[in-house]
């Protein structure tokens, strides 16, 4: 838990993953969750073993923590999630509007948040199962702008200066070209 002011664990559940398809949409999902804040995700137990370990080489280079977890069954996850506590977010076109309102309410319950994206085809008890159904807009897009837009929302852009822990490389900020340290 990074965000003292949160107070409370984030993570992602990555479902409805199509080997090989979708395998840049979900390495990118699994960045924008970590670089967004969230303290890990929940990846499909057949999700490739290549997007795993692309995904642990980030937090070894650029540091964590982030966890990575396998998940045999996403519809359990869910529900041992609202078990513990936690309460679900699934991030949808065909849900409520993001506002200012709906971020407060789920902010004041003070639990743990689990963020749901899906890919093409998600099942249909996720809409009933989670506690928000939450829109980015009412168009079709993408699930990893939609989490980014989220979590940026949720952190309200603290995650943005975020410093991981136990990076080797550091991004220098720059106002022309580019600058990256080994840290010692």
């Amino acid at each position: 838990m990074w965000c003292p002011s949160l107070n409370r664990k984030v993570y992602v559940l990555r479902i409805g993953h199509r080997p090989v398809r979708d395998h840049r949409v979900t390495t990118h999902v699994g960045l924008v969750a970590r670089a967004f804040g969230a303290d890990g995700i929940f990846l499909e137990r057949h999700v490739e073993e290549s997007i795993i370990k692309s995904l642990e080489k980030v937090v070894e280079t650029w540091g964590g923590p982030f966890e990575i977890v396998k998940t045999v069954n996403p519809r359990h996850t869910v529900r041992e999630w609202k078990r513990n506590g936690g309460i679900v977010v699934h991030l949808t076109m065909y849900g409520e509007n993001i506002s200012d309102e709906l971020l407060n309410l789920i902010l004041f319950q003070n639990k743990d948040i689990l963020v749901v994206v899906g890919g093409e085809k998600v099942p249909s008890w996720l809409y009933y199962e989670s506690d928000y159904n939450i829109a980015i807009g009412n168009q079709p897009h993408s699930e990893v702008a939609a989490l980014a837009i989220f979590l940026d929302r949720l952190f309200k852009g603290k995650e943005l200066t975020r410093e991981f822990h136990d990076a080797k490389l550091v991004v220098i900020p720059q106002k022309r070209g580019k600058k990256v340290v080994k840290k010692e």
